[in-house]
């Protein structure tokens, strides 16, 4: 769970720091009111850092399944192709028809078995694709949550600290981009690979 630790420590940090100046400018309303508001977006915004780990951590096992059962259909090929070896050698010994019929007979359930793999590799896609779209919806709620609250601190003339949550959320958003298009990248190299198998 070390993914989690540096959303925890960085939490952790803005805690302190809103409880550091919710101290020292305690006479102030309205930069308590601001401060309040920082800490519930920075909850959401963590919640949301937080649900998106989880859901990369899905993926991830995802992945790992489909992998099995990449190693699974191999070993399905394998043992059709010593199969077919076997129906050669009795191919031999057995009458003509006879060993016709058996071919014939492999190389339907030869098919079925390679319908069956593509039928889970596109309920596979299907449900990849949904995960991410949930994530990236919630990556975009996260943003607009940001760059909000960046608007509130400008216009609470609170500039740094507003152009710190811009920078920041942009530099997340563009993160989050570029490891989207990394993994859709990934995906398709092994979903070519599994097919030219």
């Amino acid at each position: 769970m070390s993914k989690f630790l540096p959303g925890i420590i960085l939490v952790q940090l803005m805690i302190g720091g809103l409880m550091l100046m919710a101290i020292n400018w305690s006479h102030d309303f309205q930069l308590i009111f601001v401060i309040i508001v920082i800490a519930l977006i920075t909850a959401v915004l963590v919640a949301f850092w937080f649900s998106s780990i989880a859901q990369n951590i899905s993926i991830d096992g995802q992945a790992h399944i489909v992998e099995k059962h990449v190693q699974d259909r191999e070993k399905i090929l394998k043992e059709a192709e010593r199969e077919k070896v076997e129906v050669i050698k009795e191919q031999s010994k057995q009458q003509n028809l006879h060993a016709r019929e058996r071919e014939k007979i492999l190389l339907d359930a030869e098919k079925d078995k390679a319908t069956i793999v593509e039928e889970s590799y596109r309920k596979i896609e299907k449900e990849t694709r949904k995960i991410h779209s949930r994530a990236n919806l919630k990556v975009g709620l996260a943003f607009s949550a940001t760059v909000l609250a960046a608007g509130v601190m400008i216009f609470s003339q609170l500039v740094t600290i507003g152009v710190m949550f811009l920078v920041a959320s942009g530099s997340g958003l563009g993160g989050y981009i570029m490891r989207a298009r990394h993994e859709r990248i990934s995906r398709k190299k092994q979903l070519a690979l599994t097919h030219d198998e």
